[in-house]
């Protein structure tokens, strides 16, 4: 984030570079500099002779740097942004010559989503000398909660602890789609306010009682009722608990009690950096932690690997999702 706006921060000073290649596995800030750079570089009147969006599955190379090689209509720049460049993958090599002298009136940016380009490369330090060479990197799940907290900080807003570990749990590391439930949340709730887990729970559709979250929170107890219970309402609506999915965050619980099992250091602070979650789950943790040995740990994660297996449809015999789900909880509980 902080190369993120040190790149704002520059174009808003006047110090705009010929040459943005926006690279890497998390397409948020890709999207984010490049929406910045098409709206701010250019003012309104100047984008209609001067701002070109070109696609990489639609052009060539040679296409980009023939529009490149343009002089501005009546401005001082011309803004060319080449988006899904990663369908250049195969002829990006092309843009080397380019690169080494690239147009000072031109300011040409890549989307390069997903993909990134060798920094050994001669192209890579060409961009790099001339331009900017940005990798959006993905976080890691551990690192998603502090980011929500200092984008929502950004805001005037707050969050909870269980609130933050809530859409991590349930989103994932899709920053984007964390971003878009997040400006929903903006819209209901004046500047200022925390964000709880009932705003979650009533505004982006997770129900307070049937979720991977309470499902896991009821395994670690043991609570054989309430997990029972969860997994006939998962059955009931698969669409939106697919099996598949349900299988891989109750793999990664039992992995991370695993790990917990080896740890010589259980200081809070290195048991949650080692396992990757929220220190505020390590006490459900350590409750599970009391309830299954590490024998059993391995031989749950081993029934898991199994049950996954089925749920893709391999030897699973046509078993419903229902029948699924309590062969799962079957074979952990006993």
């Amino acid at each position: 984030m902080d190369e993120v706006i040190k790149i704002v921060n520059d174009i808003k000073s006047g110090n705009i570079k010929p040459i943005y290649f926006l690279m890497g596995e998390e397409p948020y800030y890709i999207d984010k500099l490049s929406d910045y750079i098409e709206e701010k570089i250019l003012s309104e009147e100047e984008k209609g002779f001067n701002q070109t969006v070109l696609y990489g599955r639609d052009v060539s190379i040679e296409d980009i740097i023939s529009t490149a090689k343009r002089y501005p209509m009546m401005a001082e720049r011309q803004v060319v942004i080449v988006k899904e460049a990663q369908d250049l993958i195969r002829t990006i090599d092309k843009l080397e010559s380019y690169a080494e002298n690239p147009m000072p009136s031109t300011v040409l940016v890549f989307c390069y989503k997903y993909k990134t380009l060798d920094k050994r490369k001669k192209l890579t330090k060409l961009l790099a000398k001339h331009g900017v060479v940005y990798e959006s990197k993905k976080l890691y799940e551990n690192q998603v909660g502090e980011w929500i907290k200092r984008v929502l900080a950004g805001k005037k807003y707050s969050i909870e602890p269980k609130a933050n570990a809530m859409l991590v749990e349930f989103l994932g590391t899709d920053l984007s789609k964390i971003n878009n439930e997040l400006e929903k949340l903006q819209i209901i709730l004046p500047v200022g306010s925390t964000i709880t887990p009932k705003h979650i729970e009533e505004n982006i559709g997770f129900s307070k009682d049937f979720n991977v979250f309470e499902l896991r929170k009821a395994l670690g107890e043991r609570n054989q009722l309430k997990a029972y219970t969860i997994a006939e309402n998962f059955a009931q609506n698969p669409k939106d608990n697919p099996m598949v999915v349900t299988t891989s965050l109750v793999f990664g619980f039992f992995i991370q009690l695993l790990k917990y099992h080896g740890l010589k250091d259980r200081n809070p602070k290195n048991v949650a950096a080692v396992l990757g979650v929220n220190p505020f789950f390590l006490k459900e943790y350590d409750v599970a932690l009391k309830n299954y040995p590490m024998k059993k740990v391995s031989q749950i994660i081993g029934a898991l690997r199994d049950i996954d297996v089925k749920s893709k449809g391999v030897g699973a015999n046509a078993l419903s999702q229902s029948d699924l789900l309590r062969e799962m909880l079957y074979k952990i509980f006993n």
